[in-house]
Order: structure tokens, then C-alpha cells, then sequence
């Protein structure tokens, strides 16, 4: 005999997870009083708030494709937790969210922090369900698992109400997860794209998505060369190819470069692996007609509820994104006149990251073009947003051990939690977050986390006084009309980073970020970096002064 929490717990052993994000409740003690018992073996890694803990678990899912774990209890806790739950689904990675309830005899009277869990979170989930018997624990844990990562992968939300934790049963504990084939492609559909991408005048390869495995892209990438075909990243997933190849001519994402539009519209052949057609990738549904796009559309996806959810393509292919990589690999390539094509959108890739001096006392372009020399093959960027975000995005070339963590959904605060989670589950890898000073306040809390946890990446905080992002479309839209966007007040983040346990300092010129960078690396506990930024450096090649001043041209002050 076992109560609901041990039983929940030991079936999470079972299943493989070694590492739970959250924040205690007393709505899940018999949880907590489980986890006692795994130590080592399924670690709790103690969280300050809910979002934080639910950013960590969507990271981690999206960094090891294993669902991340998140505990938090009912009402407040769970709604602190939905912007993790959010992010995870736009970003396509596997998490499973628990959730305390009210016990079973409470249910439907506005109980104290009762929520109903499949109206909250049925729109935001893959699966949001209530255990209503302990002996279906395992059933539904097994299902939640399997769904979380199966198909197009996401977040599962399931509701452990009090009395289900404690109460006893025989059931007994799963052991390792569900095995489940991708979908492999057809192999007549296979030829029939192969004969539309050689029939091509301009083909292109569009892909996305988090659930690659081993050599991931590389087939692509072999195929890719071979074929001369440039290729495309849907928005934050750049670093699933190796930016370092000739055919990768960069990403779909905000604040798409020239080049790229270009690519999208004038192709006449997509080949779309693994993508979603989000609003960003799209550069709102305006690249691609929809429903019907005047580019010949192949739409490969291991969901079959995304083929033709925006586009309808002339060929849908159900299929994973490694076998259907796998199989494209092996086939022969295809010839065609579209070189000139293709190095044109490199060359546009590479001219790229020349930028001219920034006006700024810290100029991030030379920041990242020694970063781009002095950190690892292995490096793992992480953000959160804001303008700042196009730094890591930009600025840096993806080889094919780097990875980049980076939120779809444009979720402020992703940054400081994820590179948290990245350290938990990769502590070997040097990790190291940009942040914005007002995205860095959203979860700066969690530098706690890191301490207690041993996991403390390098934080460089971007510093300009500023929410960029909306100040940038305040200047584009209401010029000289400044408006709730101005941070008057920040704290010293070199002494707050002290005051957690790590190397802190406040770098004022470019010249003297390496030094302080190097001591950044050698710091046993972490570090963060206040970088002076000016507001007038908003973007890589667009002043504050010269948004607003093209603003007022076009007629749009007051």
C-alpha cells in the first residue's frame, strides 16, 4: 500500500524524470513528503515563484525533449504557472504541470483558491486534466507523459486534489515511458518532393520546432549542400541547423531582415519541416497568402492537426521531424539554377553582422563579435524579451553543438529561468542569458534558485532605463509622446547580484567588457554583468533620434 503521492512520485522515477521545478503548497504535501525519498535520484529544485519554476520546466523540456516537471499548488499558484504553461506551447516543447486542488468533497463551491482546471487551462494545454480516483494515477500520468511529447509536443496540466494525494491504494507505479515510433514518411509522397523541389526555379527549406534528436537537422543540412537549396529558421529555432553552412541564409522571425522576405515571397517551392506557421515566421500572414499560398507548399509535420491548420499545401506529409530528416538525407539530390539564388541570401546573411559603431557607452555589436570568438562550440544562449533579444538572435552563428533557449510566445522574464534550468540539466556547458533590465526584474528572484541549487550561469543585463520594445513602437506611432515606458528607477544590479552570492559588476565602456567578462567566466558562482546601455542604441541600425524623427516626417506627431 502507498498513498497518491508516493505513488505519483515513484511513477515519476519510473518514467525517468530526474529533476521537478516548483513551489511548495500545502494543497500537495503528500508530494513533497514523496519526493523526501528521491533525493538524487528525482531532485526538487526549490523555486521563488511560480512563473519561474514554470519557465525552468518549459526550458527544460525544450533543452532535453524529456517533458519538464512543474509542482505548484491550486488558485494563485497555478495561475503564477500559466505563463510557463503558455510559453511551453508556443515553443512546442513537453512539460507537465501539477497542480494541487481542493479535495474531491470540496469541489464546486468556490473553495478556498478552487479553480476549475480544464476551463482555465483548456485552451492553453495540449491535455488539462483532474485525477478523480488514486488507482488512475498511473493511467493518467502514463497518458499525460506520453501526449506531452508526443505528436506536435506540449504542455500538460494535471490537477492532483488533496484527498487523491493522500489516499491509499495497491496500484501499482509505472515503470519507463511509452515507446512511439515517429511517423515515418511515405515514400511515394517522397518522390512526388522530390520531383516538385527539381521542377523548382527558386525552392526553399523552411525549418522549426524543438523535438529534434542526435544528428537532428543534419540530414537536412546534407541534402540542403548537395541540392544548393538555401534554408530558413522559423522565429528562435536557429540554432537546429548549422548556421555555419553555406545554404543557411538565417531566420523568419521579428524584425526580419530584407533578405529573408525576399526568400519567402519569391520562392516558388517551400519546404516546410517541422514548422507551425506562426505570426512571426510569417511576418503576419503576409509572406504567404492564406489559406491558399502562390508558393507551392510542402507542409512536413509529426502532427497531422498542423498540416493545413493556416496553409493548405499542394503536398501534406505526416511524418517526425528525424525520420522524415532521415529520409530526405538519403535521397539523391536535385540540380537546378538557383545558385545565384541561394548565395545571394548568404551573402545577405553574412553582410548581416557588419554593423557600424552604436551610439552607446557599452556597443553590444562589439560585445557580441568578441563573445562570438571567446565562448565554447557548446555554449547555450538563452533571453527573454525585447528589443535587446535580437542580440543573442542575430549576432551569433548556431554550429551544431550550440543551442539557443529562447521564448516563441515573447514571454518577458523566460531568460534568468531558463539559463537556470539549462545549468540544472547541463551543469558542464558554459550558459549565458541576455536580459533586458525590466525583463531581468520579471524573475531576477530566481538568482535564489541558482544559489540553492548550484546552477549559476553568466547574466548579462542589457541596462538602458527602458522597456525597448514598446518604446520603440511609441516612437514609430506617437513620437515625442513618451508614455509609461521609462524606468526612473532600477536597482544596482552589481550589488543585488552580491547580495544572492554572485560575481557582480557594472561595465560603462566596450573596452572594458572582456576583463570583466573573463572574471564573469572564472566566478564558481555565476555572474551578472549591468551593461550601460544607451536608449539611443534601440536598435542594431536604427537610432531613437532617427525613429522618431522619420515618425514626425511621415506626419504622425502631435
Amino acid at each position: 500500500m502507498r498513498n497518491g503521492g508516493q505513488l505519483l512520485v515513484e511513477s515519476l522515477v519510473g518514467l525517468g524524470a530526474r529533476k521537478a521545478f516548483g513551489v511548495p503548497g500545502e494543497s500537495y504535501l503528500a508530494v513533497l513528503d514523496a519526493l523526501h525519498d528521491t533525493q538524487g535520484t528525482l531532485d526538487f529544485v526549490l523555486c521563488r515563484q511560480e512563473g519561474g519554476a514554470s519557465f525552468m520546466a518549459a526550458a527544460y523540456g525544450k533543452l532535453t525533449g524529456e517533458p519538464g516537471i512543474c509542482m505548484v499548488t491550486r488558485g494563485p499558484g497555478a495561475t503564477n504557472a500559466s505563463i510557463g504553461v503558455h510559453t511551453a506551447m508556443q515553443d512546442s516543447a513537453p512539460m507537465i504541470l501539477f497542480v494541487g486542488q481542493v479535495g474531491t468533497d470540496m469541489k464546486g463551491r468556490e473553495a478556498f483558491q478552487e479553480l476549475d482546471y480544464k476551463a482555465v487551462f483548456g485552451t492553453m494545454a495540449k491535455w488539462a486534466v483532474e485525477i478523480d480516483r488514486v488507482e488512475r494515477i498511473p493511467e493518467i500520468l502514463s497518458r499525460a507523459w506520453t501526449m506531452a511529447v508526443s505528436g506536435r509536443p506540449g504542455p500538460v496540466v494535471v490537477a492532483l486534489p488533496e484527498d487523491m494525494l493522500t489516499a491509499m491504494t495497491e496500484a501499482a507505479p509505472l515503470g519507463a515511458p511509452v515507446r512511439i515510433t515517429e511517423p515515418q514518411p511515405d515514400p511515394t509522397a517522397m518522390g512526388e518532393l522530390r520531383e516538385m523541389l527539381a521542377g523548382a526555379e527558386r525552392p526553399l527549406i523552411l525549418y522549426g520546432g524543438c523535438n529534434w534528436r542526435g544528428d537532428g537537422t543534419s540530414p537536412i543540412k546534407f541534402f540542403a549542400e548537395a541540392s544548393d537549396i538555401p534554408v530558413l529558421s522559423v522565429f528562435r529555432y536557429q540554432d537546429q541547423f548549422d548556421n555555419n553552412s553555406p545554404v543557411f541564409c538565417g531566420d523568419a522571425g521579428v524584425g526580419m531582415a530584407p533578405h529573408v522576405k525576399r526568400l519567402m515571397r519569391e520562392a516558388d517551392v517551400i519546404l516546410a519541416i517541422n514548422a507551425r506557421f506562426g505570426e512571426n515566421t510569417t511576418d503576419g500572414y503576409t509572406l504567404l497568402d492564406v489559406p491558399q499560398p502562390a508558393q507551392r507548399l510542402i507542409h512536413i509535420h509529426g502532427s497531422d492537426l498542423e498540416i493545413g491548420k493556416i496553409y493548405r499545401p499542394e503536398l501534406g506529409i505526416h511524418a517526425g521531424p528525424n525520420a522524415f530528416a532521415a529520409a530526405l538525407g538519403a535521397m539523391d539530390p536535385v540540380k537546378g539554377g538557383w545558385a545565384d539564388w541561394r548565395a545571394e541570401g548568404r551573402a545577405a546573411y553574412d553582410a548581416g553582422f557588419d554593423l557600424p559603431e552604436l551610439p552607446s557607452p557599452v556597443d553590444m555589436g562589439k560585445v557580441c563579435a568578441y563573445l562570438r570568438e571567446e565562448l565554447p562550440e557548446d555554449m547555450i544562449l538563452t533571453n527573454g524579451a525585447g528589443n535587446f533579444a535580437v542580440w543573442p538572435g542575430r549576432f551569433f552563428r548556431f554550429g551544431p553543438k550550440a543551442t539557443l533557449l529562447a521564448p516563441q510566445s515573447g514571454a518577458m522574464g523566460y531568460g534568468v529561468p531558463a539559463a537556470i534550468a539549462a545549468k540544472v540539466a547541463q551543469p558542464e556547458r558554459t550558459v549565458v542569458c541576455f536580459a533586458g533590465d525590466g525583463d531581468f526584474q520579471m524573475t531576477s528572484q530566481e538568482l535564489a534558485t541558482a544559489a540553492q541549487a548550484g546552477a549559476q550561469p553568466i547574466i548579462l543585463i542589457l541596462n538602458n532605463g527602458i522597456y525597448g520594445t514598446i518604446r520603440a513602437h511609441q516612437e514609430r506611432n506617437y513620437p515625442t509622446r513618451v508614455s509609461g515606458t521609462t524606468m526612473a528607477v532600477n536597482p544596482d544590479f552589481a550589488a543585488l547580484a552580491k547580495a544572492y552570492g554572485f560575481h557582480g559588476e557594472r561595465v560603462e565602456r566596450t573596452e572594458d567588457f572582456a576583463a570583466a567578462f573573463e572574471r564573469a567566466r572564472a566566478s564558481e558562482t555565476g555572474a551578472v554583468l549591468d551593461l550601460v546601455i544607451s536608449p539611443e542604441a534601440l536598435t542594431p541600425r536604427q537610432s531613437l533620434s532617427a525613429m522618431r524623427s522619420a515618425a514626425l516626417e511621415a506626419g504622425k506627431g502631435r
